[in-house]
């Protein structure tokens, strides 16, 4: 009996056993997932906690119920992988032994990465982070009781889980405030280490208008070195005070892939970046956020990577070439606030670029443009997340972007 071991039953790893568990002989293959938490969070649903759009219990769903017959579930943390030996240690003292290996743990807030983030008594009282359920829940709360002032939304580093997502914060707290008869008694910041709004130029240049448009000041270049009270400084001693801040920490990888030696500096496993096959190990595969690819830390990545990977994954354990090969294709709504949407699409070598998803022409979503059926759009996926896409249910969606339906925009004189 062959034995698949995955460690995650996130996105990535859930949909992996799903899939896997129907291509795999049940006579010839063992499949485990190791996951210590009963709850699978729907991580996008956590942007809309705060506004209350969705109510908390609409975000998660018991783990076990989403994960195949047939597969094992092991509920327990990891320690650290032993590569040499194919064996995997439990917080728990129980050992696994795989014959392959997916790693799937994601990446993680750690706001004690940031000194003062979590010092000075501030911490979900003046200081939030909407990127975990706690946090999400309790920015509402925050949210209710705010009444005026600077409200900076800041990203620590990147990368991040889905970058778009402190731009989409932005955007709903300008359209909240507005709601409320509060926008002109609120100062919104964005305060981001790139250079502008978004890593790509002509995305970078559309949301930045949009930023402009709703009076968001823009604080680029901004790496922060400490919080001190209400304020935020940079490694180049620049200060923005708040009285509320919204922030994105620092995202690393699980601890265990470090004590494995198996991770960079912000402990992502190196892979390659069209097969997702570890750079160090045969037989050792990481997916979703918790590789180290070029390209968005989204959901979106994590279900094209996995369409490529199950068929790479049947060829190289019969000890075939892999001919699958993952482009980087992303693509991801962007709410902006009173019920519209942008989406974009891109992968490693193509920028986002307006035009029409998926048909050409028709759409019916409309890329890089603020549109109604983009906002219904983002609503609708989470039932396609919990119904289709973690079930391994096949999409409508090719894994490989297509220039389809795109165009370059006109040259500004």
């Amino acid at each position: 009996m062959r034995r698949l071991l995955v460690l995650g039953a996130g996105t990535a790893g859930t949909m992996v056993v799903n899939k896997l568990r129907r291509r795999l002989p049940r006579a010839e293959w063992r499949i485990t997932v190791v996951e210590p938490s009963d709850r699978h969070f729907y991580q996008p649903g956590f942007l809309f906690v705060p506004f209350r759009t969705y109510a908390p219990k609409k975000v998660s769903k018991p783990t076990r119920a989403l994960i195949a017959d047939g597969v094992d579930l092991v509920d327990a943390a990891v320690d650290r992988v032993d590569p040499a030996a194919g064996r995997v240690h439990l917080t728990d003292g129980r050992t696994l032994d795989y014959d392959y290996l997916v790693i799937a743990t994601g990446v993680t807030p750690r706001p004690d990465q940031t000194p003062g983030l979590l010092d000075g008594g501030l911490w979900r009282r003046r200081i939030f982070d909407f990127y975990t359920y706690a946090g999400a829940v309790a920015l509402a709360g925050a949210l209710d009781r705010f009444d005026g002032g600077r409200l900076v939304v800041h990203i620590t580093e990147m990368p991040i889980k889905c970058p778009v997502a402190p731009l989409e914060f932005a955007f709903l707290a300008d359209a909240w405030f507005r709601r409320r008869g509060l926008r002109d008694r609120v100062e919104l910041v964005y305060a981001t280490p790139l250079p502008g709004a978004f890593t790509k130029p002509i995305a970078s240049e559309r949301l930045a208008s949009m930023l402009d448009d709703r009076k968001i000041a823009v604080e680029p270049d901004f790496v922060v070195e400490r919080v001190e009270g209400l304020s935020l400084f940079s490694y180049d001693e620049r200060e923005i005070p708040f009285d509320l801040l919204v922030t994105v920490p620092l995202n690393m990888g699980a601890e265990y892939v470090a004590r494995s030696g198996l991770g960079n500096e912000l402990n992502l496993v190196p892979v390659d970046r069209h097969t997702m096959l570890s750079t160090a190990y045969d037989n050792i595969f990481a997916l979703g956020d918790a590789n180290d690819i070029p390209t968005s830390k989204a959901g979106s990545v994590a279900h094209f990577a996995v369409d490529v990977f199950v068929g790479n994954f049947v060829e190289h354990v019969a000890g075939q070439p892999m001919t699958g090969s993952f482009d980087g294709h992303a693509n991801c709504f962007v709410e902006a606030g009173d019920g519209k949407a942008l989406l974009i699409d891109f992968n490693y070598d193509t920028e986002p670029l307006p035009g029409t998803y998926p048909v050409p022409g028709a759409g019916p979503f409309r890329l890089l443009d603020e549109a109604a059926v983009n906002h219904w759009g983002k609503l609708a996926f989470r039932w396609l997340y919990w119904n289709a896409l973690l079930p391994g249910r096949p999409l409508p969606l090719p894994a490989h972007m297509s220039m389809a339906g795109k165009h370059q925009p006109a040259a500004k004189e």
